[in-house]
């Protein structure tokens, strides 16, 4: 349960900047085409979108490596 959280946390983490960072750029995307700062609809779902998707993919990723790392620090201290 424990990995599990920590691997959560980690993954929200990264997919919480990420996605920040990818509606930034629309945001600033935006700014150089059409001159205002409009936050449409389509960006802050391709935001969450992108939030989502990274957050799946890290979950995994992180879940995987705190097992190896929990299972590393048993066989180390026995």
């Amino acid at each position: 349960m424990r990995t599990t959280i920590k691997a959560c946390r980690l993954a929200m983490l990264t997919a919480l900047v990420n996605g920040s960072l990818a509606l930034a750029l629309m945001l600033l995307v935006e700014f150089a085409i059409s001159g205002s700062f409009r936050l449409a609809e389509p960006y802050v779902w391709a935001g969450l979108l992108i939030g989502l998707v990274i957050f799946s993919a890290q979950f995994y990723r992180q879940l995987r490596l705190c097992r190896c790392s929990e299972v590393r620090e048993k066989v180390s201290h026995p």
